[in-house]
Parts: C-alpha cells; structure tokens; sequence
C-alpha cells in the first residue's frame, strides 16, 4: 500500500510538473488592464441602488461585482460575473464596435454559435487549450460576427471573429467582448441537462452552464508579471471557500480529466469524496475521506456574517461557520459528480 500511496504521489507531481508556460495575449487591442487605467478596459453596466443611478466600470470585472445588497457585513456585490468585459477601442460612425477579436493562446476552435438569440452570450465561440494539465476553455462572447471554423487550430493573436453586442442585456452603447477561461465541468452534460431543463440544450458541453471560470484579469496580470507561470500554479493561489463531501460511488469525472484536483491517495478506497470549491464554484481539490456521508453535505465554509448564498452564486446558504447545500447546490453537484447517472 505505501509503494502505491509513492507512486501516486510521483504520478501526480510529475502531472504537475508536466504543465506548461501560458503565453497569454490579450484578445483585443485594448491593454488598459496594465495601466493606471484600468476603467478604459472593462465595460461598465447601468446601475440603479437604493434610488441611485451609476455606470460602475468595476460590474465589468470578473467576481461579484453586481446586484448590490445592504447587509450586517454593509454594501456588498450579490452577483457573480463568470468573465470580464473589454471595451471596445475603435467604433465606426455608427457607434458599432470594430475590434478584432484574437485568441489568447494556442489551442483549437471547439465550438461556435453563430445564432445570437440561441443563448445569452449572443454569438460565441470557444477555444480549446492543452497546457499539459487537462484541457481548458476560453470563450469569447458577444461578438458581431466570426472569422475561424470548428476543428481549426490558432496561435496566441490568431483572429476569430469582430466584437459585436449581440446576446442579452447588451446594446449598441455596451458593445463589448465578454471574456472567460475555466474547466468543463461534466463530459456528459447533455444528460444533466435533459435531467433538470425541459428547454433544449442547443451548445452540447459548450454551454455555459458546463464551464467553471477562473479570474481572467488577475491571469493575464500574474503571467505578464511571470511569463514561465503555469495554470496549476496559478489556481494553487485559489482561496478555499467551502467544502463539500459525497458519497463515494464513483472516480470522479473531473479528478480523471484534471490530474491537479487530485489530493491525496486516490488508490484508498475511502466512503466518500471531499471536493474544495473557490467562492465561484470552482472546484480546486478533490481528497478522498473518511467522513461517512450519505448525500453532498457541506463539512466546511469560510465564516460570513452575511448569508453564503451571496457569496457562492446561491449554491450554499447559511451564516458563520453553518451552511447547507440550496436546491440550486444540490443541483451543481449533481453535475460536479455525475450522480446523475446513477
């Protein structure tokens, strides 16, 4: 037993070790992110709080940074926004926005959206990338038209498409590129989704719901500070904000694609899972335990004064040191571990 714990651990390091530089490069012309600046670069939304109207350019950042709310912690953004949103630069004379739109990494167009009332990203697309660490997506939403196909391969500033404002609870004024990379949740998400939506599933693992994001901003921030950064030591730097423990029925489809989320001995046949989630849902670690549960029960969460529910996308709720999955939540773990198919 302790020669397999060995190697597991080696098979893992070495997983880690395999991951490679990102060489990032920004999707469009605007770099106002690096500057002082910063409010050239994100798109603000229209705001309306306790009777007073704003244009807050920080709605556009990645994080909850929307809907604000009064509570015992005071003011606090109740909103979660899955990406960023980038200005545009250049406009033609009627206002629509011009800027190419370029991937920001190497990898392969997976998916596009061409119909913009298919989905509220309006049309979209999504690239594929290997950094020797499991595949992650990056997806570009809103655009005004694309310029690539599914199947074909892209460099770091290869073209995709124009920007655009198409989608919901964007206009003309707004036009902006939404901007997200993060982890597909579940490979077979078109079974959970027939499972909870009578609405058809038009984008396949492409769609939204399957796509669990990192902060863009700080990424590109962090890797023009570090060009040799990797993505497992930038999600290395992901706080912990709750923990969730299941049943152990099954290897875990995301511990089999993400060689990093495995902590821990995963050859020890223990009664159950513990998964880490970040604040957005993200899942950071997945560690066998000895806790015997028999259905996902949260073992852990960060204390708050406010509710959880604010500070997890809805997916918990609570105060301090307590906190239950909501419906919601028991929903995202249905998907985080294929219980669906049970």
């Amino acid at each position: 037993m302790k020669f397999f714990a060995l190697l597991f651990a080696f098979v893992t390091a070495s997983a880690l070790h395999a991951s490679t530089p990102l060489n990032l490069t920004l999707p469009t012309e605007n770099e106002h992110i690096f500057s002082n600046t910063p409010e050239k670069f994100y798109m603000y939304t229209y705001r309306n709080f306790e009777g007073v109207d704003s244009h807050p350019w920080t709605a556009g950042k990645y994080g909850y940074v929307r809907t604000l709310r009064r509570t015992d912690e005071g003011v606090i953004a109740t909103k979660f926004h899955e990406g960023i949103d980038i200005r545009p630069i250049k406009r033609d004379r009627y206002n629509r926005p011009l800027d190419i739109v370029n991937s920001i990494a190497d990898g392969k167009v997976v998916y596009i959206n061409p119909h913009g009332g298919n989905s509220n990203y309006g049309i979209y697309l999504v690239v594929e990338h290997d950094w020797g660490s499991g595949l992650f997506y990056s997806l570009y939403a809103h655009l005004a038209s694309v310029s690539c196909k599914t199947g074909q391969t892209v460099s770091a500033g290869s073209p995709l498409g124009i920007m655009g404002y198409t989608g919901s609870g964007i206009n003309r004024e707004r036009s902006h590129l939404h901007l997200e990379l993060g982890v597909m949740a579940n490979q077979e998400f078109s079974k959970w989704h027939a499972s909870y939506f009578s609405s058809p599933n038009h984008h396949g693992n492409y769609n939204g719901l399957n796509m669990n994001g990192l902060n863009i901003a700080e990424l590109f921030i962090r890797n023009k500070n570090n060009p040799n950064l990797t993505i497992t030591q930038f999600i290395s730097k992901v706080p912990t904000y709750f923990k969730v423990t299941i049943p152990r029925r099954r290897e875990l489809d995301l511990a089999k694609r993400y060689p990093w989320i495995r902590k821990g001995n995963h050859e020890l046949m223990t009664p159950a899972w513990e998964i880490s989630f970040a604040s957005s849902g993200f899942p950071l670690a997945i560690t066998p335990s000895n806790r015997a549960v028999v259905k996902p029960t949260v073992t852990y969460v960060t204390p708050t004064k406010s509710d959880h529910k604010y500070h997890t996308k809805g997916i918990i709720r609570g105060t301090g040191k307590q906190a239950t999955l909501t419906s919601l939540g028991q929903r995202v773990m249905s998907l985080m571990t294929s219980s669906f198919l049970d």
